[in-house]
């Protein structure tokens, strides 16, 4: 199958780039809820962003 889809309805030129698309984010969703670590907060995340970016501007 090689049919070319509606670039305004899809986002993908064939079906084919779309079920690889969809085959390797499901692969790469079903690898983090399999790992143990545990998840870190937005709020650190963001924290530590904020912190990095500042450092950064500072160093300018």
């Amino acid at each position: 199958m090689n049919a070319r889809l509606d670039p305004l309805v899809s986002e993908f030129e064939t079906a084919e780039d779309e079920a690889a698309y969809t085959a390797w984010l499901q692969a790469k969703v079903a690898k983090r809820l399999a790992d143990p670590t545990p998840p870190i907060p937005h709020d650190e995340v963001m924290a530590k962003a904020k912190a990095l970016i500042a450092e950064k501007m500072a160093g300018r």
